[in-house]
């Protein structure tokens, strides 16, 4: 058996190393790092007023300082809190498909290490959680750097199968995880979409952020089949069907692209970030393009 550090190639680390992974809204936690806290003074404390220096962020200009003196002035804290983030990786067996190349498990799992190792890097809390129909592992988040460790070794051992239970899997994940912070959510998303929008709205309901990486193999999203294909059910063994490509790539395409609409429009409405992923572009370089665009929009 390889490494668990086999996951993440030096061509990697070089792409989303200079990275920081920065939630969009306010996070929970306890130790010193790059993330704004929700409790004004319990883990950050107002310290003092310095003078605006060019360079300086505008939102943290203290606009009733400057109504009474007309000078510009920031607001300084004593501590920021750091980022509590849990990763949850689909393990049902759609994930296991691979066209011509790389599974959505395999491709969803070297996501995970990525971002596992960037934000412990950061002094980051990473947790981890794996499912299928129900809750398979649970690995609360943790700061230590030996940690890592742990979370890839569990990616690793965990074997892959089963049908998907999205909607429930969410619903009973949210009194396991009490503190708000970032749930980071590696699924081809294949369940019902007004149940599993429920399920999010319920996540976020609890105050955490949700990126969604939705992965896709590129068969998937072009049907590319010409001959007549036996399609095999990767969740159950008993459901196999020959079938003629032909005769039934406009319907599914059409319901292939509603099911997008459906999603996309409801991960907007919940204020979730919906990342599709496609299994034929690098993962690192795929990574690191989103992490600069939500660096920028932060």
């Amino acid at each position: 058996m390889s490494r668990p550090y086999d996951f993440l190639t030096p061509s990697d680390l070089q792409k989303i190393g200079n990275l920081q992974v920065l939630a969009r809204l306010v996070v929970e936690g306890f130790c010193s790092g790059l993330h704004t806290s929700p409790h004004k003074g319990f883990s950050v404390e107002f310290r003092e007023h310095r003078q605006y220096v060019q360079g300086d962020e505008i939102r943290r200009l203290d606009w009733k300082v400057f109504g009474k003196t007309d000078r510009l002035y920031i607001r300084e804290y004593e501590e920021e809190t750091n980022l509590r983030a849990t990763l949850l990786v689909d393990v049902s067996g759609s994930m296991a498909y691979a066209g011509n190349g790389i599974s959505k498990y395999e491709y969803a799992i070297h996501l995970a290490a990525c971002l596992a190792y960037l934000m412990l890097r950061q002094q980051d809390s990473v947790g981890l959680v794996t499912f299928d129909t129900k809750l398979r592992q649970y690995i609360p988040p943790r700061s230590r750097p030996s940690h890592l460790r742990v979370l890839l070794d569990a990616l690793q051992q965990t074997q892959i199968g089963g049908e998907t239970g999205l909607a429930r899997v969410f619903h009973q994940l949210v009194p396991k995880i009490h503190r708000r912070g970032l749930l980071i959510i590696f699924s081809d998303c294949f369940s019902n979409v007004p149940e599993l929008l429920s399920a999010l709205a319920h996540l976020r309901h609890a105050h955490h952020e949700i990126i969604l990486f939705q992965i896709w193999d590129r068969d998937e999203l072009e049907f590319p089949f010409r001959q007549w294909t036996r399609f095999d059910s990767l969740e159950t063994e008993t459901d196999k069907r020959l079938l003629d490509p032909a005769s039934m790539r406009a319907v599914y395409l059409e319901n292939l692209e509603r099911f997008r609409k459906e999603l996309k429009d409801g991960c907007h409405r919940h204020r979730i970030d919906l990342v599709p992923m496609v299994t034929d572009k690098p993962y690192a370089e795929a990574l690191a393009h989103y992490l600069a665009r939500r660096m920028s929009s932060v």
